[in-house]
């Protein structure tokens, strides 16, 4: 018996958060857009910003924001970490992990961010199993990249197609996931890869547009 809880476990982390992928993302993923209306005069070189750092922070085990800011990279680190951390034994549940994403995501494609979001999140059921090992996840960053295809794409894009300030960024890294088990600390490991499509346009706050299915990011 004592064999088999341990296993069914292990199982639980392993496989909660590859069985529940979305299909999201198409051609560009979903970012080409029609005409947009053209500026009347040129906007001045963009300044990044990051905003103060809260003099309340959430305790840690809790949902952290994602980091306010005009520096594309920054945000896509930010958005990254965001999307990987999560842990059972808060009592917000599941959605309040998801909600910190979509409220930095850009108006008009919120609804698809949190399509793209559930697919990285394990479901409500495996969640509930999860959560009698009080189990929790982060991510290691390796790298955080443009990916060529990228620069393609927007060769290849017509007036208005991509939103202004639109950029990707390819992340790999480990994700992390530990829990309990009668006593004992059990962690699992697990190599990712994925693509985070984001737009910061003339010093304004980053949005978040998409992110590519997991493992398969833009190259």
């Amino acid at each position: 018996m004592r064999f088999a809880h341990r296993r069914r476990f292990v199982v639980a982390i392993v496989g909660s958060g590859i069985a529940l992928i979305l299909v999201v993302i198409v051609g560009v993923y979903g970012l080409l857009r029609g005409p947009a209306q053209a500026s009347q005069s040129e906007p001045p070189a963009p300044t990044a910003f990051v905003s103060p750092t809260p003099t309340s922070p959430a305790r840690a085990g809790q949902p952290q924001p994602v980091v306010v800011t005009s520096a594309p990279e920054l945000f896509a680190r930010s958005v990254a970490h965001a999307l990987f951390t999560w842990d059972t034994r808060d009592p917000g549940g599941l959605s309040s992990w998801a909600q910190k994403l979509v409220d930095v995501a850009d108006a008009d494609e919120a609804a698809a961010v949190a399509a793209d979001v559930r697919g990285y999140l394990p479901g409500a059921e495996s969640w509930k199993q999860l959560s009698a090992y009080g189990t929790r996840q982060r991510l290691e960053l390796e790298s955080v990249s443009v990916p060529a295809a990228w620069s393609t794409a927007q060769g290849q894009a017509t007036a208005g197609q991509i939103p202004p300030g639109a950029a990707a960024f390819t992340v790999v890294g480990t994700r992390h996931r530990v829990g309990t088990w009668d006593t004992e600390a059990v962690r699992t490991e697990r190599r990712v890869t994925f693509t985070i499509f984001i737009a910061c346009p003339d010093r304004k706050p980053c949005t978040l547009l998409r992110i590519s299915q997991l493992d398969r990011p833009l190259e």
